[in-house]
């Protein structure tokens, strides 16, 4: 649980898919090709949609699950909360306020665009808001250590509703 390979091309990403794997006990291996040369916003939203897709089909019905995941994450003088809920309906609301444009050669607008993709295509809604930070890099890192705790949380198996929808209408759209 929580082994990484990662490789997309974007160094930064790449970073930022460890903090998913380590922090939410999630295995991934990431081969990423895209057209880097033009800019990295393709295989950035790339690789949001797969993961998107891959949590969708892993927790299928979502039978059995937590399904809500909430973590505060502090990074140095960041502090960054995420609230996901696997509903069914797929929302982001971002409240990343990052200072620079860049981190090393990542468009920190980008990190907007792959929560937009992960949260569409795994039907999640999912609230990130900084409560603290002047670091961009801090704060970009505290919202993927949240992420992925809050991912952790969400997706454990929820002893007292083995077997069960975790739904009072017994269905998650």
């Amino acid at each position: 649980m929580g082994n990484c390979q990662v490789n997309t091309g974007i160094p930064f990403l790449d970073h930022m898919l460890h903090q998913i794997s380590s922090h939410g006990l999630i295995d991934l291996d990431v081969q990423a090709v895209g057209d880097i040369e033009i800019d990295d916003h393709h295989t950035n939203e790339d690789v949001g949609i797969t993961l998107g897709q891959a949590l969708k089909q892993a927790l299928g019905d979502r039978k059995g699950i937590v399904r809500f995941g909430h973590f505060l994450a502090p990074l140095d003088e960041a502090l960054v909360q995420v609230v996901l809920d696997f509903s069914g309906r797929p929302h982001l609301s971002y409240g990343l306020e990052i200072p620079t444009q860049r981190v090393g050669n990542y468009d920190t607008q980008l990190v907007r665009e792959f929560f937009v993709a992960v949260a569409n295509n795994s039907l999640m809604t999912l609230h990130i808001r900084q409560l603290a930070g002047i670091n961009s890099h801090h704060i970009i890192e505290a919202g993927f250590k949240a992420f992925a705790r809050s991912l952790r949380m969400a997706t454990e198996i929820d002893p007292r509703r083995v077997g069960e929808i975790p739904s009072s209408k017994g269905v998650l759209t």
